[in-house]
């Protein structure tokens, strides 16, 4: 894998695509820094060498230049994680960037306006990608969660450096991480797969099914299939419209030889809320006027029989409403047995936005093996899908 670890940055200029598209509050403050902080050791390395570093991102979708959406808003939060000052330049091409880029000292920094001010980074226009690399000399990709767009920055730009592109660290570690689960796992494998819908799970699902040897069903998708199986979920969500494609998933699982496993029971409410009156139930059983919101606590026990037998686990989305507390038990207990699991040498690897949402949120984060920073770009990838930041690289 061609990593910035084989190649020596001194007296040389960087310009990185990272993905600092980070939370603001009302008072344009970051609120959530760990996109800034996953990207620091790459420009911690280059820095190192005696390299400079042009950082490029994007920030939310601006139609054209809006100024709530400048990336300004970020620099004191980028230089308190890099423990540096940033310059900036209002612009990611034109005349302040090229002078700004081109008087760059070594073991400086500049951070260039959101990318997405202009319509050619989304249209991945060819003038706009050339603009851009007269920056630099080196071009590294760091930005997982933007990989899987064939954007300007994220792919264009790289064939005007065919000799000088490289991954950074924490694209190298996501590609890397994804590699265990997929290509070079240790058995036995389960996939832990929640969320709401089985559409959205379908092309994974069909992926993963020769790599794997036990796949958890949790959350809202529990229902479909339990339907499909003859059950009765009340008022719990369902697509109707995929039973028959649920069906045809334990058809092949069968066939394959992978361990499906749904929830046994629930708990059930009389109302999507909080205070709602709650009570555990047989997940075939759930009356009229009632809705699954939760594993209940024998599905939980046999989920944490297979989680701690796994060498390798992927989870991809809650089992209950985590965001409510009344029904985060299920997701709590299922990040509990995958720390477990890590402690006893299994591989753990979190992604999708509501499982990172969780394992950050019940403090799980530094317990897993690896948590993705790419939703999009992770979803792809477990679906078999060829990325193209990732291949503008490679090639």
């Amino acid at each position: 894998m061609k990593t910035i670890n084989t190649i020596d940055f001194k007296g040389k200029k960087a310009i990185i695509r990272v993905d600092f598209n980070v939370p603001l509050d009302e008072n344009f403050k970051v609120t959530d820094a760990t996109r800034i902080e996953a990207a620091k050791p790459t420009i911690d390395k280059i820095l190192k060498d005696g390299g400079s570093v042009i950082l490029m991102s994007h920030l939310g979708r601006p139609k054209g230049k809006e100024e709530k959406y400048s990336l300004k808003h970020i620099i004191d939060k980028v230089s308190e994680v890099l423990g540096k000052e940033i310059l900036f330049a209002d612009d990611c091409i034109g005349e302040e960037a090229h002078s700004k880029s081109s008087n760059l000292q070594p073991n400086q920094i500049l951070l260039l306006e959101n990318l997405r001010f202009y319509s050619e980074e989304e249209a991945g226009d060819e003038e706009f990608a050339k603009k851009l690399a007269s920056l630099g000399d080196i071009y590294v990709n760091d930005a997982f969660g933007t990989a899987h767009r064939a954007h300007a920055s994220t792919t264009i730009i790289a064939n005007y450096f065919p000799n000088d592109k490289y991954f950074g660290f924490l694209l190298g570690k996501e590609i890397e991480s994804i590699n265990k689960v997929l290509n070079e796992s240790v058995k036995p494998v389960t996939a832990i797969l929640g969320g709401s819908k089985v559409s959205s799970k379908i092309t994974i699902i069909e992926n993963i099914l020769d790599k794997i040897d036990h796949m958890i069903i949790g959350g809202g998708m529990t229902f479909t299939f339990i339907k499909a199986l003859g059950g009765n979920i009340g008022n719990s969500i369902c697509e109707d419209d995929k039973m028959e494609l649920a069906l045809e998933i334990l058809k092949q699982a069968k066939e394959k030889g992978v361990q499906i496993h749904l929830p046994v029971d629930a708990v059930i409410a009389d109302s999507f809320s909080n205070d709602a009156k709650t009570q555990i139930i047989d997940v075939t059983k759930i009356p009229e006027g009632w809705q699954g919101l939760d594993a209940g606590p024998k599905s939980l026990e046999l989920f944490e029989e297979v989680i701690l037998k796994s060498k390798t686990i992927l989870w991809n989305g809650p089992v209950g409403v985590f965001e409510m507390p009344s029904f985060a038990n299920g997701t709590i207990k299922v990040g509990e047995y995958i720390v477990a699991a890590t402690k006893n040498g299994a591989f753990s690897l979190v992604g999708g936005g509501d499982s990172v949402s969780a394992v950050k949120q019940f403090g799980f984060e530094d317990q897993v093996s690896y948590v993705s920073t790419g939703g999009g770009a992770m979803l792809e990838m477990l679906e078999g899908k060829n990325l193209p930041g990732i291949q503008a690289i490679i090639q």
